[in-house]
């Protein structure tokens, strides 16, 4: 009795509010349909996000080349203006893929020189250095990674940056092994015979 009482009530209520629109009951049920399908809609919050594409190193965000979700309105305010990033496109997606190839290709090819190059090391067999001897086995000074160097530009004609030659302390006449970091997962390893003249 009471739930038709109040049904009752709601529809003389809105049906007063459509003869004040210039509606009738019919469209007055309907309208209520409606209405409530529309509340469900309106009580979920729509995320507003953008997928971009960082143009440049963002403090605390990526670095160049990332794909990254972020708020629209921190892409559209900060992002955007000054230049740091664009929003992801079908064909900005094609070239970074491209790009990506590119550059595998380029490391492939540095990684299969370094191979290539600590090969020709390791087959030339032990690089001679001559230092003047001291009593016993001593010499006088040390081998340094300049010595090498010059000993690799001299017998090969190969540009060698000091910076890559790891040799352990060479204080004595014998033989030793000397590392080339060629690339960072090339390493060559070559023999030096020091002796005293």
């Amino acid at each position: 009795m009471a739930s038709s009482s109040s049904m009752a009530a709601t529809l003389s209520w809105s049906s007063s509010l459509f003869h004040s629109f210039g509606g009738n009951v019919n469209e007055n049920v309907k309208l209520l349909d409606k209405r409530s399908v529309l509340l469900v809609f309106a009580q979920k919050k729509a995320k507003k996000t953008r997928k971009i594409i960082l143009k440049g190193d963002v403090k605390d965000l990526g670095k160049k080349g990332q794909l990254l979700e972020v708020k629209a309105g921190f892409y559209r305010n900060f992002l955007h203006p000054m230049g740091k990033a664009q929003i992801v496109t079908p064909i900005l997606l094609k070239e970074m893929k491209m790009e990506d190839e590119r550059i595998e290709a380029e490391k492939k090819r540095v990684k299969e020189e370094a191979q290539q190059l600590a090969l020709i090391f390791e087959t030339v067999g032990a690089f001679k250095v001559k230092r003047k001897g001291g009593k016993g086995k001593q010499i006088f000074g040390s081998v340094t990674a300049q010595d090498l160097v010059d000993i690799i530009k001299a017998q090969l004609q190969r540009d060698v940056d000091k910076k890559i030659v790891s040799l352990p302390e060479i204080r004595e006449t014998g033989e030793y092994i000397a590392e080339l970091k060629l690339h960072s997962e090339v390493t060559a390893r070559v023999r030096l015979n020091v002796y005293a003249n």
